[in-house]
């Protein structure tokens, strides 16, 4: 859109992307509910404050002083200093830009008509957005796009792949998230190559553009080293990946149960794409088939990654879908008379006016309901009497609890466990989940770190066995958490 007048902008067309901005920045407004966010903003905190980055974890008490790669510091510095500006406001307001900016791009990277751009968009933005939130998965989603966009558009301006190498520098300091972002380049040199040699004219161009593509590949793999952690962040993402634990415990890891309706998004995404594949005229290239394919398996194997499919999937949907709707209507698909553009441009703004509005009043509500969001999803009445009676320590909590106590309660309480899987290993998780669901020897982790309080749901397993022993006591309770103390007894069932 060149022209940015108000009767360039009330046209209809404009007005769909005008519309589409405004409703994907009411979808991404979300609060500060990701369990891992809370335990960000005590990290940035201590790094603006102590000018330190960490090495070691400092949170708990079951791995003090294990090695802890922080692949993620410069998100959580930038993310606490929001949060001291303007609190919970500014992160979400900040990731709601983000998670739209992040749509609109792809929305730009569709080909055809704003219509058919805007359905494979938003099919794109609804499979995802469970994934959606303030959380730094977000900001390697956005880079991952902007990767695609310059990946696109290096073909006619070639220039344009440079600009990976210092994004690779932001994105490696940002998240492990970056080596996403290499491997779109490989596999798009991969796909290229492949072009290459199967097409019936080779270009010198497409030579060189290779050779280009190649060295931008060496520069960015290059330039991973600059990172805090050194050589340590070309293998933590891998290592991640490969971890059982997180796949046996980590729901977003799980793969999806298309069972569940939230999934139907993703399914008319993988339809649509291979009901491409076999009737559409336009034939993907080599470079887009290694990119939709990995995708789509990561996708599958994981729901975690189904947003990264979405931003590769989405344009070569809409490609197909201008396709299949070149038979049209030219009305539909080529414009409007003069006439229906005068009458249409009150309502264009009518519908301009209150979808603004509504973007605004989402995000405020969003801001508003943040305290009682909270409350629903951590335990902050617990937490309150926690501070106030101080229970002895150690304490065991739940997983997705940790972060939050680290938030509140930290240096006070040290955490038995938290949303940082790759510091406590999958044994450790294992043990925690034998504990938590009482199977196999379930009272280990309990006397092995000798714990005397226990923050878990009311309705967990683990607190239904220990309300049921004379060794426990509860000491509160409520509709999120229950708290329960360790009695002292010279025999303790907990012992062997």
């Amino acid at each position: 859109m060149s022209n940015l007048s108000l009767a360039s902008l009330l046209k209809t067309r404009q007005t769909l992307v005008v519309v589409l901005a405004f409703g994907l920045f009411a979808m991404a407004a979300r609060g500060m509910l990701d369990p891992d966010i809370w335990w960000h903003l005590r990290t940035g905190q201590l790094i603006v404050h102590s000018h330190h980055l960490f090495h070691a974890d400092p949170y708990s008490f079951t791995r003090s002083g294990q090695p802890w790669v922080n692949h993620e510091w410069l998100f959580e510095v930038l993310a606490f200093a929001l949060y001291r500006v303007a609190g919970a406001g500014a992160l979400i307001f900040a990731f709601a830009l983000i998670t739209s900016s992040t749509f609109l791009l792809v929305f730009s990277r569709c080909p055809g008509e704003p219509y058919v751009a805007g359905v494979a968009t938003v099919l794109g933005a609804i499979a995802s957005v469970s994934s959606w939130g303030v959380r730094p998965q977000m900001v390697s989603l956005l880079l991952a796009t902007v990767f695609l966009f310059l990946l696109e558009h290096s073909d006619q301006r070639p220039g344009v792949l440079w600009w990976m190498v210092p994004l690779t520098v932001l994105w490696v300091n940002l998240h492990a998230g970056y080596a996403l972002g290499i491997s779109l380049i490989a596999l798009s040199l991969l796909g290229s190559g492949l072009d290459f040699v199967f097409q019936a004219e080779r270009s010198a161009q497409s030579a060189v553009h290779l050779r280009r593509l190649f060295v931008v590949l060496v520069a960015c793999c290059s330039v991973v080293l600059i990172n805090p952690y050194g050589v340590q962040m070309y293998v933590y993402p891998f290592q991640t990946l490969r971890s059982p634990g997180m796949q046996r415990f980590i729901q977003e890891w799980f793969s999806p149960d298309f069972h569940d309706p939230k999934y139907l998004p993703l399914v008319l995404m993988i339809l649509g794409i291979l009901l491409g594949i076999a009737n559409s005229p336009k034939r993907l290239t080599a470079r887009e088939l290694l990119l939709l394919l990995p995708t789509m398996a990561s996708a599958l194997w994981s729901v975690r990654h189904i947003p990264v499919f979405m931003v590769v999937a989405a344009p070569m949907l809409a490609g197909f879908l201008e396709g299949w709707l070149r038979q049209a209507p030219a009305r539909l698909l080529n414009g409007e008379s003069g006439n229906f553009r005068r009458s249409a441009a009150p309502i264009n703004l009518l519908v301009i006016v209150a979808i603004a509005g509504f973007a605004a009043a989402r995000a405020w509500w969003v801001v508003q309901q943040q305290p009682a969001a909270e409350a629903r999803q951590f335990p902050a009445a617990a937490v309150s009497f926690l501070v106030k009676e101080q229970p002895p320590q150690p304490l065991m909590n739940h997983y997705n609890w940790g972060g939050y106590l680290v938030w509140k309660l930290y240096p006070d309480y040290r955490v038995y466990i938290d949303g940082r899987a790759d510091v406590y290993g999958d044994d450790f998780m294992s043990q925690f989940a034998s504990a938590y669901y009482v199977t196999n020897d379930w009272k280990k982790p309990l006397r092995q770190w000798s714990i005397w309080t226990v923050v878990l749901p009311p309705d967990s397993p683990l607190v239904t066995a220990l309300r049921s022993s004379p060794e426990w006591k509860q000491i509160y309770t409520d509709a999120q958490a229950a708290v329960l103390r360790r009695v002292p007894t010279e025999s303790n069932s907990l012992k062997k």
